[in-house]
């Protein structure tokens, strides 16, 4: 950790607890997040309010070893994309655990992250607002050992690049940035489309072509076979521009991929690189595994294909209340829509917990939220009162983290050893 990460880092230790942070016990308010993480509270009995969502300290830990490990095992670069969690907190750790650095994706996220003394960042989107890369030119003439690389996926973005560019002392490093297919998000097309604008980039004096990038998780339709083809499309394009002279004077070429969903099948397509005229640095940009889930990415996680890697284990847990028990077939409990993500499935009802035991939530099911409110299906099994707590399971990471600004990371036994603070 540098000197300014921690100096930053401690910062947010000290700042006051108050009313911005939801779940908090109401008599924590004043202390710095260092003095009440001092307390070490308990989760369940030391004043949290519900809803209040929780990270597993041991789940969180695992995960960041278990990702460390795999990347090494197969010798890749990891960038874990920050936007997940958008907590330099996290993003210190993952560093700490081998990460090369950052992955973001629109200007702000790079302000929080150097704010916090991140020092190398991929930012995969092509940027093109005028006022961030003066900004971003700024930061690179002031720090020599701050390192950004940027997609390029258009001869106009170069274009607009280039003119907010100028007078820049150091160039930005850039990407072509190759689409996962037809209708897929964002890149290039095809390949000569690449060239034209790996050519664009040539042309320019405030750019500089370090690699090729892309997103497999866009491919239309993808499967083991989809994804594979398109990932040698990516790695053939590299070689391509390497064969060409595309890359001369550079120290190592970039190769970039790498979501939540398919990072075997980069990790396998990434070992087959041929022998280039240079070091290849094979980064792979999964973000969502830092607290996985209990939905979207339990089912999807390639750790599916390949148990014999390891198993992700799912570290968010939102705390909620029964609020209401209007028959034996309904219940709800007050959190919904400003609280849990469901943009990719609803919650799901985990554990009750009643006088300090817990046991399944056997007969419960979230079925829709309200702005305020979670609405739970209750089967005859099912043993719930007003005043229980629930423990809700998350789908989509991303989605989970944007809601709360300070959380709890507690031990096994509830105990509260720390405060994650997030930057959306």
């Amino acid at each position: 950790m540098t000197a300014d990460s921690a100096q930053s880092l401690a910062r947010l230790a000290a700042e006051r607890v108050d009313h911005r942070f939801k779940g908090l016990p109401p008599d924590a308010d004043g202390l710095t997040v260092a003095e009440l993480a001092g307390q070490r509270r308990n989760l369940f009995t030391g004043g949290f309010a519900t809803p209040v969502l929780a990270l597993s300290a041991e789940r969180l830990e695992h995960n960041l070893k278990l990702m460390e490990t795999y990347a090494a095992r197969h010798g890749l670069a990891f960038a874990p994309h920050g936007k997940t969690s958008m907590a330099p907190q996290l993003f210190q750790r993952q560093i700490e655990h081998g990460a090369w650095g950052i992955t973001l994706a629109v200007p702000h996220q790079v302000r929080v992250a150097r704010a916090f003394g991140t020092r190398r960042v991929f930012l995969a989107n092509e940027l093109v607002d005028a006022a961030a890369l003066r900004w971003i030119a700024a930061e690179l003439d002031a720090d020599p050992d701050f390192e950004l690389i940027c997609y390029v996926d258009s001869v106009r973005g170069v274009e607009l690049m280039d003119c907010a560019l100028q007078g820049a002392a150091r160039p930005v490093d850039v990407v072509v940035e190759l689409a996962a297919g037809e209708g897929a998000r964002t890149g290039v097309r095809t390949e000569a489309e690449c060239a034209a604008v790996a050519d664009a980039v040539a042309g320019t004096r405030t750019l500089r072509l370090v690699g090729v990038a892309g997103y497999e998780g866009e491919v239309p339709k993808a499967d083991t076979e989809r994804v594979t083809a398109w990932l040698r499309r990516l790695v053939a394009l590299a070689a391509d521009f390497d064969k060409a002279g595309r890359f001369a004077g550079l120290d190592e070429i970039v190769v970039s991929a790498g979501g939540s969903a398919w990072f075997d099948a980069v990790a396998e397509v990434f070992a087959e690189i041929p022998e280039l005229s240079l070091p290849v640095l094979k980064l792979l940009r999964s973000g969502a595994y830092v607290s996985h889930d209990d939905g979207h990415y339990r089912k999807l996680t390639p750790f599916n294909r390949v148990p014999e890697e390891g198993a992700l284990e799912p570290a968010f847990r939102l705390w909620t209340q029964v609020v209401s028990r209007p028959s034996a077939e309904q219940a709800f409990v007050n959190a919904g829509k400003r609280d849990a993500a469901y943009d990719l499935d609803l919650p799901f009802a985990q554990v009750i917990r009643r006088d300090g035991a817990e046991r399944p939530a056997t007969g419960v099911s979230v079925t829709a939220l309200s702005d305020q409110h979670a609405w739970l299906a209750t089967t005859p099994e099912a043993d719930l009162e007003v005043g229980d707590w629930v423990g809700l399971g998350l789908s989509h990471p991303c989605t989970s983290f944007d809601k709360w600004q300070l959380i709890p990371v507690a031990e096994a036994d509830g105990t509260v050893v720390d405060y994650v603070r997030t930057f959306f």
